[in-house]
This record gives C-alpha cells, sequence and structure tokens, in this order.
C-alpha cells in the first residue's frame, strides 16, 4: 500500500504546484476543470481552476486541486489547510537548509531550522500558500 498527501487550495493549486516543482524538482501533472470530459457541469468562472494536480518525486506522490462553490461540495465552505505538516527527509544539511529556505521565501517560519536532540537539523515553516512544512535532517 502507499500514502499520498492530498491538498485542497482555494484557487492557488497551479501557483503552488509550479512552486513545489521549482523548489522539489519532480514531474508535475494538471488538469483543469475545464479539461473534464463535461466542462460544462462546472462554474465558468471556476472552469480555470485546477481539478487535479500531481507532482511526482520518484516513488512518492503530492497532489491537490482547488476548490468549487460550496453547492458542489455538499454545501461545505473552504477552511484552508489546517492540522497537518508535509515533512521532507532531505539526505544532507545543506539539501535540507536549501529546501527550508525556499519554502519560507514569503510564508512564516514556526520553528527556525537547528540542531535539536533528534535531528542534526530541524525545522517547521507555513508556505506562502498555507501549507505546513516539517525538515528534517537526521544525525549521521
Amino acid at each position: 500500500m502507499q500514502i499520498s498527501t492530498y491538498l485542497t487550495f482555494d484557487g492557488q493549486a497551479r501557483d503552488a504546484f509550479t512552486f513545489y516543482q521549482q523548489v522539489l524538482g519532480g514531474a508535475l501533472e494538471t488538469m483543469t476543470f475545464a479539461q473534464a470530459p463535461e466542462p460544462e457541469h462546472f462554474p465558468a468562472e471556476y472552469r480555470d481552476r485546477v481539478m487535479h494536480t500531481c507532482l511526482t518525486l520518484e516513488d512518492h506522490c503530492l497532489m491537490a486541486s482547488d476548490t468549487l462553490p460550496g453547492e458542489f461540495c455538499g454545501g461545505a465552505s473552504y477552511e484552508g489547510i489546517k492540522g497537518c505538516s508535509i515533512s521532507l527527509h532531505p539526505e544532507s544539511v545543506a539539501e535540507g537548509e536549501r529546501l527550508f529556505n525556499a519554502l519560507a521565501e514569503g510564508g512564516q517560519i514556526v520553528m527556525p531550522m537547528e540542531k535539536t536532540f533528534w535531528a542534526e537539523r530541524f525545522g517547521m515553516l507555513t508556505d506562502r500558500f498555507g501549507v505546513s512544512w516539517m525538515v528534517n535532517c537526521a544525525q549521521p
């Protein structure tokens, strides 16, 4: 079994995943609501939003979509991404610091990259799209 992370945005999925591909690398595939088999089922003003996007990094996938109006989502309104973090485990401190600094650009650092009792470096941040990240560089 494989587990993948799926994020939901309110119109920022394309920008977020373009940014994540620049920072993390990998292959990016994106489909808009306009590209769906029957796009007329979606409000015209939402058709340029992302219906599904997937960033593939080796054997791992980070996926997302944009929301639609509440009547398409069981009446629910978008409340942002909360209650979870994406955890990265780079192979070196230098790569960890590069990832941390790039993801933190325009966002908010929750815990700066620093040595901890469990890691050579560890840091937490919320990026400019509201996604929480942890970067953990294991001890050698």
